[in-house]
């Protein structure tokens, strides 16, 4: 679907702001620490929560007193799990089939608020205690008297699919939680015929999204009104009000739900949590106000997980490295319970669909299933199951240049979706509306010079120093229709439209309402350069509104790449209804033909004719105040709705590449260089572009190299702190050079296309194709992550050892 500029007469002239590089607006808010955080609210009456969480992975709870909390002074109230399921309705997400795959399903699973009668993962809220502080709180909370009786735990999703292990939920018989299936073109006789056949078994690192600022509360219940407030660190405040009149049985309209500033999502602030419910059922029961706010250990324990995944995969390819077919069996964990809404089928769904990318797979066969454990419960994360997806397959195709004595980039070229192709439609059914696959790959090879990088290489092997260049290739699927989220993924709780609200005031100023969220997108910034274009002004006369669901309208929140595909398309097609409005009444006011006239520096003005014309300001008094002046069928007023479902989705893609130098006897992995190509279509405003590229990046590079959610047998978090789990520093990040390309999508209003998710979905297989290059005489296989010096040392060890014994080698 085109841009419907057809919609309005006349045009905006002025020097325009969209694909300016503008420095945000909110930078400098945030860096003096004037941001307004749910965690800086200080409301009369408020006391703060803390909860008491399981210790153990698995356990029934034999009982629990919390008789001693409660004589203590300043502690006001505990509230145990069975008052809270009796008041609260469990969060439950999935349904039996998949609308699209035939033989798929996914199962319900109800996710209580709190435990009653039995705790399944470390972290699990058991009670929450009120107190007037937050020390008092935490004190309080180890008072609670709390008997467990350990059952044995599930720790690993092999181990969870068994017959014979411990079921962790009556709904979930086998602890598969969701199974997928699909099948298209001749996988078997592709691998039959063909001249390569590898196989490897993959597995990935279970991650944390760690935002920078973690998730807090506050709820505050105003019983004469009968009113619920509940300000949230979330990605979608609509959603969480939806959650919490469905679980409470309150009208929606009685619950207010707002996101102040918000430090970060990535995903982990999307899902509806057990916090949020437990502080409103406190704030009904007190009829007062209530806060929590996370810390570092409890979001690394009880926050949502993400990508642990392990595969089973073959490829197929002739001798020209060309792909006949790929054959692919895996296993998500995805913890204790299903989130909601996303659903714990997310990944298991998700990484199957997206596996090929951007090239070209004659026949594919897959078979996902997303098992249960004690852990805690696997979510959405930045770029949902890519990473794992795409360096499985770049993983593949390195090995299979190397094997076939062909050069890395030129097999890579050769199976991308050609420049011709597009629209593409790829195996999985899904099409490619548009792209610059074999472009960007060129440019990124002009980039990194390898014939010169080829000369670095081997001075530095004379010197015993082993530098080596990696390549990997993307496509991103961003801001998909409601049609592609409620049939593919048993969704009957969230959709894909977006809405905005553009008006504008009786001083002539510009605002919009828009149910998308920030978390750190520079929205006030990108928004108020679309809409301000649309109506000749300066982006600083333009209020963008979002996060609370009392003053923007009814919507799904950021998520999947979609604020400015969704959000902003919804807030064009509003702009463009209102500028025709302003257009005909200035037309009608001036005795002028619609069709003669412009915008400009927030004037219409008749064309030609500048002394003839009328401010928006002027245009607004009349519309606002003078009704008897408007034309016959006008209404008094300038504000317009509009909602935007965009099509299954829109594709953004691009390459990158990593220079590392390795250090054969620690395994030590350093970064040199890292590139990176990007095509997002039509990009507002490019530092902004460039900021969510660079960002996400650097999270890809955390994944490859350090960062590890680790359990050990029994369950316990090893990784409870930034002491154990680690995220890359600035000391660990080479400067990371972009080049941009830009084809606008041909479905999408005004051709944009999603880019918050591209930048991590390319470093693990980047910085993995690096490490075998600087070490390819050793034909490395490295299949578990994060390539950790370790891990980069037992694979060395493996290849010395499948040298010694060739008869060992796999295929």
């Amino acid at each position: 679907m085109a841009a419907p500029d057809s919609l309005t007469p006349g045009a905006s002239q002025h020097r325009r702001s969209v694909g300016t590089p503008v420095r945000p607006v909110e930078a400098g808010r945030f860096l003096v620490g004037a941001g307004r955080y749910t965690a800086d609210l200080r409301l009369p009456g408020m006391r703060h929560v803390a909860f008491v969480r399981s210790p153990h992975a698995h356990a029934r709870v034999r009982s629990i007193d919390p008789s001693a909390t409660l004589a203590l002074p300043g502690v006001s109230a505990v509230l145990l799990g069975r008052e809270a399921v009796e008041r609260a309705t469990p969060l439950s997400s999935g349904r039996h089939e998949v609308g699209d795959l035939s033989g798929s399903w996914l199962r319900a699973c109800d996710w209580p608020c709190m435990a009653v009668d039995r705790v399944r993962y470390v972290g699990e809220i058991v009670a929450a205690v009120v107190a007037d502080d937050r020390y008092l709180a935490e004190d309080a909370a180890e008072g609670v008297a709390v008997e467990y009786e350990p059952l044995p735990p599930i720790v690993d999703p092999e181990q969870g699919s068994r017959p014979g292990s411990p079921r962790l939920h009556e709904q979930v018989p086998d602890n598969v939680l969701a199974h997928f299936t699909f099948e298209a073109g001749a996988v078997d006789e592709a691998f039959a015929r063909a001249a390569l056949v590898l196989r490897e078994r993959f597995r990935t690192n279970r991650l944390s999204p760690s935002p920078l600022e973690c998730r807090a509360v506050v709820a505050q219940y105003d019983p004469p009104r009968g009113e619920l407030t509940v300000w949230i660190s979330s990605q979608a405040p609509h959603l969480v009000r939806t959650a919490l009149s469905d679980v409470l049985s309150l009208p929606a309209e009685r619950i207010r739900v707002i996101a102040p500033h918000v430090g970060g999502g990535f995903g982990a602030k999307h899902p509806i949590y057990p916090e949020e419910i437990v502080l409103s059922l406190l704030a009904l029961r007190s009829g007062g106000t209530v806060r929590w706010v996370e810390d570092r250990r409890e979001h690394l324990a009880a926050g949502h997980h993400a990508r642990d995944q392990v595969h089973e995969v073959e490829l197929a390819a002739d001798e020209e490295g060309r792909i006949l077919g790929i054959r692919d069996r895996y296993l998500v964990d995805v913890g204790a319970y299903s989130v909601y809404p996303q659903t714990g089928g997310l990944e298991a769904l998700q990484t199957g669909r997206l596996l090929p990318g951007p090239y070209r797979v004659p026949s594919y066969r897959w078979e996902s299933r997303a098992v249960l454990t004690n852990k805690a419960p696997g979510g959405p994360y930045r770029a949902v199951s890519r990473p794992v997806g795409n360096f499985v397959l770049e993983s593949l195709l390195e090995r299979v240049a190397r094997t076939l004595g062909l050069d890395p980039v030129a097999v890579r070229r050769r199976n991308l979706v050609q420049p011709g192709e597009f629209p593409y439609q790829a195996v999985t059914g899904l099409t490619y509306d548009s792209g610059s696959y074999v472009e960007a790959l060129d440019l990124l090879e002009r980039l990194v010079d390898r014939p010169r990088f080829r000369e670095q290489q081997r001075r530095a092997r004379e010197a015993e120093r082993f530098l080596g260049v990696g390549f990997a290739c993307f496509n991103e699927l961003a801001a998909q229709g409601s049609r592609a989220i409620n049939l593919g993924r048993g969704h009957d709780n969230f959709s894909g439209y977006d809405s905005a609200v553009v008006s504008i005031d009786t001083g002539g100023y510009l605002s919009v309402a828009l149910g998308v969220t920030c978390q750190g997108q520079s929205h006030e910034t990108v928004f108020a350069q679309l809409l301000a274009d649309e109506f000749g002004v300066d982006p600083s006369q333009v209020t963008v509104r979002e996060g609370d669901t009392a003053t923007t309208p009814f919507g799904m929140g950021a998520f999947g790449s979609r604020s400015m595909v969704v959000g902003g398309g919804a807030l064009l097609l509003a702009a463009r209804r209102l500028r025709q409005k302003v257009f005909r009444l200035a037309a009608h006011l001036l005795e002028a033909s619609a069709s003669d006239l412009e915008l400009a520096d927030g004037w219409v003005r008749v064309r030609g004719v500048p002394d003839r014309g009328l401010s928006l300001k002027q245009v607004s008094r009349v519309a606002h105040f003078d009704p008897t002046r408007l034309p016959l069928d006008m209404e008094p007023g300038l504000v317009e709705l509009a909602r935007y479902d965009p099509p299954p989705g829109t594709w953004s893609n691009g390459c990158q590449a990593a220079v590392v130098e390795v250090d054969p006897e620690t395994g030590q992995v350093r970064l040199l260089r890292y590139l990176a190509v990007e095509d997002c279509g039509r990009a507002i405003n490019p530092l902004v572009v460039d900021g969510q590229v660079r960002g996400g990046i650097v999270q890809g590079i955390g994944q490859a190299l350090l960062e590890e959610i680790r359990y050990d047998e029994s369950g316990q978090l090893l990784a409870g702190s930034f002491l154990d789990y680690l995220l890359p520093t600035a000391s660990d990040l080479p400067s990371i050079e972009l080049a941009h390309l830009s084809t606008p999508s041909p479905i999408t209003v005004d051709g944009f296309k999603g880019v918050g998710e591209s930048g991590p979905i390319n470093p693990l297989a980047a910085i993995a194709n690096a490490i075998v290059d600087a070490l390819w005489p050793l034909s490395l296989r490295l299949a578990e992550t994060p390539l950790t010096p370790e891990r980069v040392r037992w694979a060395i060890a493996a290849a010395l050892r499948r040298r010694s014994n060739p008869q060992a080698t796999r295929s």
